[in-house]
């Protein structure tokens, strides 16, 4: 039989609980007519009349099911009509084999368990109301001689099944709450699971894998408060937080007998219920008055992070141990995403970094000089590059050797990102020249920070002692694209080797809109 789809919300499929209902009227009709050929003794009827009965149930409940595939508007009345007929033949069955006293007794609390599992409460309080009435009346049929059976204590042995019956239908609606609020729980928390999966999918970055898995352990277990730790060899970072303000930590001091590294070493999630100031200051004074914590490790081929998780509960319990062993799933998924997300910043950060220097590299130099430009140019604002050259490199490395002409370069490169504003953007140009980006900087400015770098380089502790030249250039003065500027501070830097090196000179207006070098 073809199903109407079940419901949303439904743990079970209608189509199924059709099925297992079908089954369950099979398996009444083949019981009454093996106990009316085992207990011929307790019949009231011939068994031919008990079979012929019993068979023409069976076809009359397909008929029906056949008329509710036919008629799917009028499901509600076949199925009330189903529940009918079924109470009618049980009734019938305990008639003809010992009314009340006999076997077909146990028939009718294994249907009404059946049918209070399989479908509602609801619909197990009717079925049981109505066994009730059709008992009561299969009882006064036989106390009047209509059927056969027993005579003496006819309605005490009726009461006693009538309690049966209701203590039965009362257990077992609990028992499926129960079992059915745990299985709608669980298939809750299988929900949210793929929601996050699908989520992190489009989380590209650390800080939102982050959010995505912070979220969803908040909506799923109702974690109080929740913070995200990254973990890089021994240092740890404040990756994500929910449920906290002010959280700006950026590198934590995490003594070796923390709960963080404790559960990185062991591996495994630690239940805490109250923060040992001493050995975990920094995460007492970010979650203050934190109690019933769970710390959770986040293990992707390596240590990737630390969440730690506030519970909310007075105690832990079997409830909350229950609730981690499932948000470790959670947690599994959110570090291998994790894990991912870090991998593609790195290989983002290796496509716009010089592998030996650990500055911009070319490319992204043009990058940021087209933004600035841009930017620039729609503000009416100032923009100004510098461009350094190291004096006789060539000759440092004929006398020293390429391996430490590049230990050089590495040094020269570190000095100036410590002298250079945060904002800037210092890059290597390519062999031994480098360059760097002044957003908002004037000429006289761009002068003043092209001097810092000059004198960074000659006081830096180098392998060998090197000077570098400067020539600087200014938007728009200079030039108002990229290549105009580089042609001006490319002049600037030569005037400077003519002058003697190790100085830094401006490019004149003048020269760069001619395109001759500034002298």
């Amino acid at each position: 039989m073809t199903a109407a789809p079940a419901r949303r919300g439904d743990l079970v499929p209608l189509a199924d609980r059709l099925l297992y209902l079908r089954v369950l009227r099979a398996v009444l009709t083949g019981l009454t007519v093996a106990d009316a050929a085992l207990l011929p003794h307790l019949l009231s009827r011939p068994f031919e009349s008990i079979a012929s009965a019993a068979l023409s149930y069976f076809f009359a409940c397909a008929l029906i099911e056949m008329l509710w595939r036919m008629q799917r508007s009028r499901a509600p009345l076949f199925f009330i009509g189903l529940l009918l007929l079924d109470g009618l033949f049980l009734g019938y069955a305990c008639g003809v084999a010992g009314g009340s006293s006999g076997p077909q007794r146990y028939l009718v609390l294994v249907y009404i368990a059946s049918v209070t599992l399989l479908t509602s409460s609801r619909t197990g309080v009717v079925v049981a109301l109505w066994q009730t009435l059709v008992q009561i009346l299969v009882a006064a049929a036989q106390a009047a001689g209509i059927v056969g059976g027993p005579t003496s204590d006819i309605w005490s042995r009726l009461v006693a099944l009538v309690l049966a019956m209701w203590v039965l239908a009362t257990l077992t609606t609990l028992l499926a709450a129960v079992n059915e609020g745990e299985l709608r729980r669980r298939r809750f928390e299988l929900e949210q699971l793929a929601s996050m999966g699908r989520a992190l999918e489009d989380a590209h970055a650390p800080a939102a894998v982050g959010a995505v898995l912070l979220g969803a352990l908040s909506d799923t277990f109702r974690f109080r408060r929740l913070a995200l730790f990254a973990v890089d060899g021994d240092r740890f970072s404040l990756l994500a937080v929910r449920g906290l303000r002010d959280a700006r930590v950026a590198d934590l001091a995490v003594s070796t007998p923390s709960v963080m590294r404790a559960v990185l070493r062991d591996r495994r999630t630690a239940l805490v219920h109250n923060l040992d100031d001493a050995h975990d200051q920094w995460l007492a004074g970010l979650l203050p008055d934190g109690r019933n914590l769970a710390v959770f490790p986040l293990l992707a081929d390596g240590e990737v992070g630390v969440l730690v998780a506030e519970t909310g509960r007075r105690r832990i319990g079997l409830a909350e141990r229950r609730m981690v062993v499932t948000a470790d799933r959670f947690v599994s998924h959110g570090a291998l995403a994790l894990r991912n997300a870090n991998l593609l910043a790195q290989m983002q950060q290796m496509a716009i970094t010089d592998g030996l220097t650990q500055l911009a590299n070319r490319r992204e130099f043009d990058r940021r000089l087209d933004a600035e430009l841009a930017r620039a140019a729609r503000d009416d604002g100032r923009l100004s590059i510098v461009l350094l050259d190291i004096d006789f490199f060539k000759q440092l490395n004929d006398t020293h050797g390429h391996v430490v002409g590049d230990s050089v370069l590495r040094q020269v490169a570190q000095a100036l990102r410590d002298s250079a504003r945060e904002y800037d953007t210092v890059a290597r140009f390519g062999g031994e020249e480098f360059v760097a980006v002044l957003p908002g900087c004037s000429a006289g400015l761009a002068a003043q920070v092209a001097e810092r770098l000059r004198a960074a380089v000659e006081t830096a502790a180098t392998d060998v002692p090197v000077t570098v030249s400067a020539g600087v250039s200014t938007y728009p003065y200079n030039g108002t694209d990229a290549v105009h500027l580089l042609s001006a501070a490319d002049g600037a830097l030569y005037a400077s080797k003519r002058a003697g090196r190790n100085r830094v000179s401006t490019a004149s207006p003048i020269a760069a809109r001619t395109g001759i070098e500034a002298g």
